[in-house]
């Protein structure tokens, strides 16, 4: 095939994935009820899951309502005509993305499968399901741990008991939906790490060499994505980012161990 007919191909195969991203994004608008009562705004609500269960736990362990989260002294208002419409559209994209990631990476992968050889093939097995899982991992992980403790740390700061939290609805979306997309990327760190190394990229014992540098990229990482300045929800992001940096060293050691053998 010339260049012109892998780039057709590969356009019919973003067409495909698209329409099935809109097509969700179509279903999740329907129900807006449950796409901002219960999903968007919930970490706004002290009846959240996340809530609940610290609550659940600080009783259990005898520290009252230490871990209760019920002070939510912030609204939220819309100062644009299309403003809620507009945000509407918005949170169902990203709901239909996030629910139709698999079906992209699977249109990618049959782009890209026509040019590996066998061995290549055998090596990539396996490689939808895992990105799904760790990607639907980083946003899971965002939308009940991270989200919640930004939100609510932010929804309740004030530098003066006289002025008021009254957000734009706007600000808040952006707050989560980037948080949820940027951590689910950010968790298929072990995937790009298997791919390097099985191009011969890096190796397990320049990962080892470069941990402590790796370390502060990390807590840069971190910092950047998290919209608080507080160092508790940094290393809510911080830790499980060292977690996946570790589980990458092990990765390319055994892909490196395989293909040794």
């Amino acid at each position: 095939m010339s260049f012109m007919k892998h780039i057709e191909a590969l356009r019919w195969h973003l067409v495909r994935s698209v329409i099935v991203i809109l097509i969700l994004a179509g279903v999740a608008f329907s129900f807006p009820e449950i796409l901002f009562g219960k999903i968007v705004l919930g970490p706004t609500k002290a009846d959240f899951s996340t809530y609940t269960f610290l609550c659940g736990i600080s009783e259990s362990w005898g520290m009252g309502d230490a871990l209760c989260f019920t002070k939510f002294n912030f609204t939220f208002q819309n100062t644009d005509v299309t403003g809620q419409f507009t945000l509407h559209m918005w949170a169902a994209f990203v709901a239909g993305l996030i629910i139709g990631f698999p079906y992209l990476l699977w249109e990618l992968w049959k782009f890209v499968r026509p040019a590996l050889q066998p061995k290549e093939i055998k090596a990539a097995r396996g490689f939808i399901f895992y990105a799904s899982v760790l990607f639907l991992l980083g946003v899971a992980f965002a939308y009940w741990i991270v989200a919640p403790m930004a939100i609510y740390f932010l929804g309740n700061y004030q530098v003066d008991p006289s002025i008021d939290n009254d957000f734009a609805i706007d600000s808040y979306i952006s707050v989560v939906t980037t948080l949820v997309l940027l951590l689910g990327l950010v968790f298929e760190l072990p995937i790009i790490m298997y791919f390097l190394a099985r191009f011969g990229i890096i190796t397990a014992t320049f990962l080892r060499k470069y941990r402590k540098h790796a370390i502060v990229v990390i807590l840069i990482v971190s910092a950047v994505i998290t919209p608080t300045t507080d160092v508790f929800t940094q290393a809510l992001v911080a830790v499980p980012l060292w977690i996946l940096f570790e589980a990458s060293i092990i990765v390319v050691a055994r892909t490196q161990k395989r293909d040794s053998a």
